[in-house]
């Protein structure tokens, strides 16, 4: 009993470091998701697996263990964890393992190898790569701060080293890698790099992805799968095969012109009922935009941009370079995620079948973010506990 009493003394005691709105936004995320995953997957569940409750609760069980994540992270670790040389070298080694794995072992799902299969479920080893790279990189630049002002070359290879291993998912999953070059990059502008580096690492990055390219056109004939070149046509010419190549985005066009200003409601929907496939994963939005209508996109719109606001309010208050650059990092990761699902399923930019964070169906698109806002209200707690310090001296 005393442990318990403890326990939440600890927690009541701790919680004046903790950024609630970012949780609060997460969590609304995620039970919007919860319900909008039941909604779009009911029938789908009903006819695939013969219990319409099916991905409702193996989603469940993702959120659960998510909450479960966050809140360890959020009052048990602090990011001296992740500066440790050890723990950085097994993440990376780890991660690498699981993509080689994936690239040649791996289950092909819609035309890309980019799952490794556990029985019933799955791991996408690209969406943790995702949160690798933000720790790594934060890592390295932050170590290395004073040698980049100096016009350090060295500043190159931890960069070169990253988009050579990020190679391994664009060869499967060019959705996926879009989001981590995006992350990538704008770390690496973040810091200041300057301007004679930047070139260098950019003529080095472009001839990495030619290589890459160079090896998967030996090795298949083509630089791009014919799925990726089918959703590229898809793009120009939608409805020039409706019932074919254009069916998804086709449908799902029609699905978020027919939910108006206040949607159809909850339920309501029509398109998930067999005429857009999987409308539980990559598509969600189109089922939210039918039964939500507009108002509904713009209040999870406005709850993306909470979590994205406070990351870079936090980038731009921390004194530490390591938290600074994580901040940046999350950001970008969401805003980039959010963008490449939104504009994929609305003909704003071509279809990648990148999942919508905290929202669509599955596990590890669903972990990789809640380790990522774990990571946020990590850096903000420190923050926090910098400017109450400070405070308390009369600085």
């Amino acid at each position: 009993m005393q442990f318990i009493k403890n326990f939440f003394h600890y927690v009541k005691s701790y919680s004046k470091y903790v950024d609630f709105l970012i949780l609060i936004a997460y969590v609304a995320l995620s039970l919007i998701g919860l319900v909008m995953v039941y909604s779009a997957s009911m029938v789908p569940a009903q006819m695939n697996e013969g219990n319409s409750e099916h991905y409702y609760i193996r989603h469940l069980m993702f959120i659960i263990l998510g909450f479960a994540l966050v809140f360890f992270m959020t009052y048990f670790m602090s990011g001296n964890f992740f500066k440790m040389k050890g723990v950085q070298l097994i993440m990376l080694i780890g991660i690498i393992i699981l993509l080689l794995i994936t690239m040649f072992f791996g289950t092909e799902v819609n035309g890309q190898r980019n799952w490794i299969s556990f029985g019933p479920f799955g791991l996408q080893s690209s969406e943790f790569f995702k949160v690798v790279a933000i720790l790594y990189l934060a890592y390295i630049y932050s170590r290395r701060e004073k040698r980049i002002s100096n016009d350090d070359y060295s500043s190159i290879f931890p960069l070169v080293f990253i988009l050579i291993v990020s190679g391994l998912v664009m060869i499967n999953d060019m959705g996926t890698w879009m989001v981590i070059a995006a992350i990538i990059l704008s770390m690496f502008l973040y810091v200041r790099i300057p301007f004679k580096i930047l070139g260098w690492s950019a003529l080095i990055g472009v001839l990495a992805m030619g290589m890459v390219a160079g090896i998967r056109y030996l090795a298949t004939g083509s630089v791009l799968s014919a799925y990726q070149m089918h959703r590229i046509d898809t793009f120009f010419h939608p409805f020039s095969d409706p019932m074919g190549t254009g069916y998804q985005l086709t449908n799902s066009l029609i699905a978020i012109s027919n939910g108006g200003l206040f949607g159809t409601g909850i339920g309501n929907g029509v398109i998930k009922l067999g005429y857009l496939p999987e409308p539980h994963t990559d598509f969600i939005m189109a089922v939210i935009a039918e039964e939500l209508g507009l108002i509904g996109v713009l209040v999870i719109i406005a709850l993306y941009l909470i979590i994205i606001i406070k990351a870079l309010t936090y980038a731009h208050r921390s004194t530490d370079t390591f938290y600074r650059i994580i901040c940046i990092g999350v950001a970008m990761y969401i805003t980039m995620q959010v963008f490449i699902n939104i504009g994929g399923i609305s003909k704003i930019i071509p279809l990648t079948g990148v999942p919508l964070p905290l929202l669509s169906y599955g596990g590890s698109s669903f972990l990789s973010v809640s380790i990522a806002i774990g990571l946020l209200v990590i850096a903000a707690k420190h923050v926090k506990q910098k400017e109450i310090e400070l405070k308390n001296r009369g600085i």
